[in-house]
């Protein structure tokens, strides 16, 4: 067994299954509406989310809260106090205050065991680095060195998806530099890219159509014929997500076919109904 703990969010879109697999532990965000807290991935889920999400009003959307660090401390000092070192992987610090949040944890606690990592993405983009250290803590590395790979990974992933509407991010004010392409009149599709760990526009078009070829053209650009791994997500999206995964498994060189997730709350309230993303990176050799 390792002496490495690997923690993350529920923005992660990780899924139960597959954190359960890893020994990932996974610290949900919250989800406000209409005066109830929901716990993100615990008592919501996307099922049940974007149904509310579209009902609800203009003047009552609903809006996404960060752990407290006291919550975080609720997750490390078991794993502090059974000997673990921690690598703890959150969404970027651009949209999110989780990772100040896991900072103040960690310094409280064990600041030479704990390692907050600002992931500098969101959904996949996060756990495909978590995913990353757990595999090489199974396989007898060190926290400096899986540190260092997956930091190498970062730099070479890429988070790309396009939303069927701005309304949700310009409402929950995560639009940032997407507002030069807002045109909900026009019935515009952005690609965003997430660079830096904030949203950026890559292209605007005028159907999910050319947004899902504009996304895989993108990446074929970037990695060529090297091998890749990727996920599809989407938020109430399948068909869109169905179409996109098909084209990548078409045009890129995949590694493993992999399966579709679903975008979760916190991320789908600044997304929306009908978002679809993938995320891809180096094939692990």
């Amino acid at each position: 067994m390792s002496d490495i703990a690997v923690v993350t969010d529920s923005t992660s879109d990780i899924g139960t299954e597959l954190a359960k697999q890893l020994d990932i532990t996974v610290i949900p965000l919250s989800i406000i509406y209409r005066g109830v807290v929901y716990k993100d991935g615990v008592d919501l889920t996307p099922s049940k989310f974007y149904p509310m999400l579209e009902e609800a009003g203009d003047g009552e959307l609903p809006t996404s809260s960060q752990p407290s660090p006291q919550e975080f401390l609720d997750i490390y000092k078991p794993l502090i106090d059974s000997g673990k070192e921690i690598l703890s992987f959150h969404i970027s610090k651009g949209l999110s205050g989780t990772v100040d949040a896991a900072k103040i944890a960690a310094s409280q606690l064990a600041p030479d065991r704990i390692h907050v990592v600002d992931t500098q993405s969101i959904s996949f983009g996060i756990a495909g680095q978590a995913i990353e250290a757990a595999r090489l803590a199974k396989e007898g590395f060190s926290a400096q060195e899986i540190l260092q790979k997956v930091s190498e990974i970062k730099d070479q992933s890429e988070v790309l998806f396009s939303l069927d509407t701005l309304y949700y991010l310009e409402r929950g004010g995560r639009i940032g530099k997407v507002s030069s392409v807002v045109g909900s009149l026009l019935k515009i599709k952005p690609i965003v890219r997430v660079e830096d760990g904030i949203y950026v526009p890559l292209a605007k078009v005028r159907s999910m159509k050319q947004a899902i070829s504009g996304m895989v053209e993108f990446l074929q650009g970037k990695f060529k014929k090297n091998r890749v791994s990727i996920a599809v997500g989407h938020g109430q999206g399948l068909e869109y997500a169905q179409s996109l995964l098909e084209l990548a498994l078409e045009k890129l060189n995949v590694k493993d076919r992999p399966s579709l997730f679903e975008v979760g709350p916190v991320i789908g309230v600044h997304t929306g109904p009908g978002t679809v993303g993938i995320y891809a990176r180096p094939a692990r050799s």
